[in-house]
């Protein structure tokens, strides 16, 4: 079992990925209250090595020596990737070994504005940023961002970043009733959509409990009257989580072991991660599925949430 490789998970935009992860639970720029992955426990503007480029190297090698290549290789995991500024030797590395497999980076985007950032992602293929938010308020109600971390430091970088990569943009806008749908919010949105220029914007939305009470997901007609009102030919929403099942890396037997974990017992996502050793971000690809299917529920408890089986 590798430590910092996870999957190949079957997702909706990179069709079988295997996730590097490179830093440790959870430290990143935001506290968002949506994250699959959970509250921030260290909330950092600081780029470090977090965890060693060599031993994130050495299992890339003994992968590639011993599986099938992938669709995508794509930086994620339990934090934002770039604080570890190791990231681009990774990523050089990557394209050394396997030239032909394309590179995909999930980040929120938000330390753009350094240069230094902005270099380490110019072999990358595709970089999805985040920008959920146009105005202060916002930005700090949805993304609670780190001390010193503006929304004027998080578009500049943005709109810098795009005037240098060369690969594709995916920009994704995390839409959330209430917080960032307002008429307002939405047309400044899109004046930075326009200064942005991506290759693509893709909404989404949320799948399973934030870590806050108070929000819930955008319905299908709430996105696609977004995307009437951008007028814009570039937004797409993103594909229902039930899609995943067509996708080849979709594997039925992780699916049942999970219904078997919590048939016994309701778990958190990370209580199936520890018993199946699997990375929560696996784990919540397949948790989408079975919760849109009507398999499985979630209650909340003090420990947090919990899924559980549901009952016919």
């Amino acid at each position: 079992m590798y430590k910092y490789l996870f999957g190949p998970v079957p997702s909706r935009r990179l069709g079988m990925s295997l996730g590097v992860d490179l830093i440790p639970k959870k430290v990143c720029s935001l506290d968002c209250v949506y994250c699959e992955v959970g509250k921030t426990t260290k909330l950092t503007l600081d780029r470090k090595e977090y965890i060693k480029a060599e031993q994130v190297k050495n299992e890339l090698i003994d992968y590639f020596k011993n599986n099938p290549d992938p669709d995508f290789v794509t930086f994620s995991g339990y934090g934002e990737p770039v604080l570890n500024i190791k990231i681009g030797e990774i990523l050089k590395f990557i394209k050394q070994i396997k030239p032909k497999i394309p590179v995909a980076v999930l980040t929120n985007g938000t330390l753009l504005f350094d240069s230094e950032v902005r270099e380490s992602l110019m072999l990358a293929d595709v970089v999805l940023p985040s920008l959920d938010a146009a105005s202060k308020e916002v930005f700090n109600k949805i993304n609670r961002p780190a001390q010193n971390l503006t929304i004027e430091k998080h578009i500049e970088g943005l709109i810098k970043f795009s005037e240098e990569f060369k690969g594709k943009i995916w920009l994704e806008i995390f839409i959330l009733p209430g917080y960032n749908d307002t008429e307002s919010e939405l047309k400044k949105l899109k004046e930075l959509i326009l200064k942005i220029s991506p290759s693509s914007v893709q909404l989404n939305t949320l799948d399973r409990p934030g870590t806050v009470q108070d929000i819930r997901g955008a319905s299908h007609t709430e996105l696609k009257h977004i995307v009437d009102f951008w007028g814009l030919d570039n937004v797409i929403i993103i594909a229902a989580s039930p899609t995943r099942k067509n996708i080849k890396s979709y594997r039925t037997d992780t699916e049942n072991v999970i219904l078997e974990t919590i048939s016994r017992r309701p778990c958190t996502v990370d209580d199936i991660s520890k018993i199946l050793g699997k990375h929560i971000n696996e784990i919540n690809k397949y948790l989408d599925v079975l919760e849109a299917d009507g398999k499985i529920t979630t209650v909340k408890q003090e420990r947090g949430i919990f899924y559980q089986l549901k009952q016919k």
